[in-house]
Formats: C-alpha cells, structure tokens, sequence
C-alpha cells in the first residue's frame, strides 16, 4: 500500500485552542503533485458501556455546541498527557456517571473522523458498577440515564443516535450480548 501514501514536505501549525490543534501540511501525492492537507490534532480519548447488572447500560445526555442539540452518548473523556486510555476511562466514568466499575474489558480502538482529525477513541466494556459521586468538570453539563439495549438499536434505526462512538459501542453491546446467548 506504500503507493498510495503521501510524502509530508512541510508542515506548520495554524491554530492553537486549549486542547485542539489544526495543522496543515504540503504534501507531495502519489500522482506527484503538491497538495495541502489540514487536520485537527487531537489527545485521544476513552469511552466507556457501562453496564449494570440488569443488563441496561448507563449513558448521558450533553449539549453538544458544534451541532447545537443535546445528544445521548455512551460516557467518554479526552485523555490528559501522557496518560493510559484505561486511566483516562476509569478517570471519566466517575466524573461523569457517579460511577466506578471493578471489571474493565478492553473492546477496540476507533479513529472516529478520518478525514480531517487523528483522534483515536479506545472503547471499553465496564461492568460490576458501584455508585460513587459524580465529579463534573468545571462547565460540564451532563444528564444520566439508563437505557436498555434493544432501546439503544432501535434510536440507531430512526436516526435519533447519531453520535458515531456511541453507535459503535451500541454495535459491540450487541455484539458482546448475542454472543452470551448463544
């Protein structure tokens, strides 16, 4: 696959917020050409299913400014530098959820937005849940619920959970869940 990738000839920074950054780059393609690239360089993140032990799992709802509406997502947090996903996931589901989890399975890595960020999200499956006290960040605003599974699915189907992690993590819950059926 070599022959498809790009050479970087250079690269500079062109905007610097608290936690993202935008990068452009010239590149040279494989058609020879000199083109520009800009992406958004990111810390990663971790999320988390959560699930209890009847078998529903525990989300949030969150304004979300970029699409300026409130969206139910599974709970996730960027990682702070240099730290562990699994860190960063522990971290985030007692913040978040007022919940800790004795038992972490690791599911899968997920670069959500691949055409314009390096983001990487590392998924994980947190069960034998304790409530603890939820520990909000300074300007975070979250709601949490509980949702069965089936009810999960059913909002992919009429578009009403289009948030990209947690339809993946909805996809693996699935998953995770008709194999111990079966």
């Amino acid at each position: 696959m070599k022959h498809l990738e790009e050479k970087t000839l250079s690269s500079k920074r062109i905007f610097q917020g608290r936690f993202l950054k935008v990068e452009q780059d010239q590149v040279q393609a494989p058609d020879g050409k000199i083109y520009h690239r800009e992406y958004i360089i990111h810390p990663g993140a971790a999320m988390m299913i959560p699930m209890l032990p009847n078998g529903n799992v525990i989300m949030v709802h969150q304004y979300r400014h970029a699409v300026k509406q409130v969206m139910l997502e599974f709970p996730a947090g960027k990682r702070d530098k240099g730290e562990d996903s699994l860190v960063t996931a522990k971290r985030e589901l007692i913040e978040e959820t007022g919940y800790s989890a004795n038992e972490w399975k690791f599911l899968t890595p997920i670069h959500p937005v691949i055409g314009y960020s390096n983001e990487q999200i590392d998924l994980y499956l947190a069960k034998d849940l304790s409530k603890t006290e939820q520990r909000l960040d300074h300007g975070e605003f979250l709601e949490v619920v509980e949702v069965a599974p089936k009810d999960l699915m059913l909002l992919i189907q009429q578009g009403k959970l289009t948030d990209v992690k947690t339809q993946i993590g909805a996809f693996w819950l699935d998953k995770i869940l008709r194999e111990e059926w079966n």
